[in-house]
Parts: C-alpha cells; structure tokens; sequence
C-alpha cells in the first residue's frame, strides 16, 4: 500500500512540475538527489563496516555475553512460560543483547528463532501468547546502547560530533522500553 502512496506522490510532484513549466527545475532535482543519494550510501557503508567492525571485537571480547549474564535474570521475572525455557531465554537474551550492542543484523536471526521458540510454548494457537507480545515490544523498543545507525548517519552527513546522540539514545529507549513492559502487563491483564 505504501508502495502506491508514493507513487502518487512522486507522480502528482513530476507532472505539476512538468503542467507549471518547470519541468528543467523537476528533472535537475532528481539528478541531483540521485547524485547526493549515491554518495550517502557508499559513505554510509564504509562508516557501518567500522562499527560492525568494533561490534565483532566487542562480541568476541565477551562484552556481549557480560550484558546477556546481566539480562537473563531481568528477562526470567518479565517472561512467564519462556523463564522456564532455556532455548527461547536463549534466544531473546541473545536478540535483546545484539539489539543494544548495534548489531540489528545479528540480532535479527535471533528474533525470528525467539519467536519460534515462544510460539512452541504457546498455548494458544495462531494468536501471539503474552509472552510473545512482550518480546515484540521489548525489540521495537530496542534498547540502544550503541546506536551505530544513527551514528552512521550523522558521520556520513559530515556532523560534528556525530556521537552525541548515545546518551539521549539511551535514556529514550530505556523509558520507551520501561512504558512498553508496563503498559504490555496492564494490557495483558484484559486481553
């Protein structure tokens, strides 16, 4: 569905471009976008290989397995049936931990084995268990310790200190986090 909205969007703009006679300013736009888009993405890349890079050294350092020791006592109060589960804690320890490390793309393996281990013990057929509710929750809040994305992008856009933005990442995703698991054990009470 979104894919037509911007259809439209993209459409209607070119043609009242085109219908106001400004159709030179619509075409030197989009060369223009497509250039500084190019260079985005090839210094994006080069910035996220270095994190990944520094993520690597952090996970084989043990840091990732220190942060997943602190969380799996948290997460065996917040999951009901997965507390008692080793292979689905595993797995959502696991996700949560490359989730606030920066690691989303090692991280996405694991939410999807999560879910399949939370589906296993569930009880409740093709409907998402409370356990598998929180654990959306908890990933779409995604604690960020390290926000390497957006890191990556302020670098790339040639900010000054492109590192600024960990600390208010922190406290944000934490509160957003906190509501999230507050509201999920309010709402599972009723649903």
């Amino acid at each position: 569905m979104i894919n037509v909205v911007w259809f439209f969007i993209l459409a209607f703009g070119i043609l009242f471009g085109i219908f106001t006679g400004r159709g030179d300013e619509v075409s030197k736009a989009i060369v223009a976008s497509t250039d500084s888009t190019v260079k985005l993405a090839i210094g994006l890349a080069g910035i996220m290989c270095l994190w990944c890079g520094i993520m690597k050294i952090a996970e084989k350092s043990g840091l990732t397995d220190k942060l997943a020791k602190v969380l799996r006592p948290i997460l065996k109060v917040l999951f009901k049936s997965a507390a008692k589960d080793e292979k689905a804690m595993g797995a959502i320890v696991m996700n949560l931990t490359a989730n606030m490390m920066g690691l989303s793309n090692a991280a996405t393996p694991f939410g999807i084995k999560a879910m399949q281990e939370l589906k296993r013990l569930s009880n409740k057929g093709d409907k998402a268990s409370d356990d598998m509710a929180l654990f959306l929750i908890l990933n779409a809040a995604s604690i960020q310790l390290f926000p390497t994305t957006v890191i990556s992008i302020r670098a790339a856009v040639g900010s000054k200190n492109p590192a600024e933005t960990i600390i208010p990442s922190i406290i944000t995703t934490g509160i957003v986090a906190i509501c999230a698991v507050i509201l999920c054990k309010i709402l599972e009470k009723y649903f």
